[in-house]
């Protein structure tokens, strides 16, 4: 099992990057959220989860744990494959999607490309009880926080892709100790002012 990849990014399509590892690049396919916040000649850590067919060996890779971890769970809901499980983490984090099956929010859900009204139900059908009880290992202090922080940046306007890149970016700046909201909400919109990311800025 290989369980992660870490190396230059190479190549990056619409769904997937290449990965050079040791001289060899690796295929890895990743939801959108990644997409959107890599750059050729990143190093890049992928959480990474292998899947084996008669004909393939195809690789899916996510930045967090807690996307891994719950990708591989969604693989468990019927009629669910990797590439559907991959999209409904394509556009919201683990912690998110859970929240989403756990309310039983089924219209966020039916919106999700690839999935519609019969595979919402059946996410809702089959994994509500698991996830009541179930902690997305790897959803770190920090990964919340991002998480909170992105919500609060779309709250005051910016998109899904903006709000993912302000955090992105500013990430490196977050000190090892904890770090209130407000404070990391500033960061977000400081990093901004050089990049001038916002739709209105354009």
């Amino acid at each position: 099992m290989i369980s992660s990849v870490t190396g230059k990014v190479k190549v990056i399509s619409s769904n997937s990057v290449v990965i050079e590892v040791g001289g060899v690049g690796i295929l890895v396919n990743v939801p959108l959220r990644v997409i959107e916040t890599i750059s050729i000649g990143n190093l890049v850590d992928l959480h990474t989860h292998l899947i084996v067919r008669e004909d393939a060996l195809t690789l899916y890779g996510f930045s967090e744990l807690a996307d891994r971890n719950l990708f591989e769970l969604l693989l468990t809901v019927t009629g669910v494959g990797p590439k559907v499980a991959q999209s409904i983490l394509g556009v919201n984090p683990a912690a998110t999607v859970a929240d989403m099956i756990k309310g039983n929010n089924l219209k966020s859900l039916e919106a999700i490309p690839g999935l519609g009204k019969k595979g919402a139900q059946r996410l809702v059908l089959e994994l509500k009880d698991k996830l009541a009880n179930y902690s997305i290992a790897g959803t770190s202090g920090e990964n919340q926080l991002k998480d909170q922080v992105e919500s609060a940046l779309q709250g005051l306007g910016y998109t899904p892709k903006e709000s993912r890149l302000m955090v992105s970016q500013s990430l490196n700046q977050l000190p090892n100790e904890n770090i209130d909201i407000a404070s990391a909400i500033k960061l977000a919109l400081a990093a901004n002012t050089t990049g001038k990311t916002r739709s209105s800025d354009k």
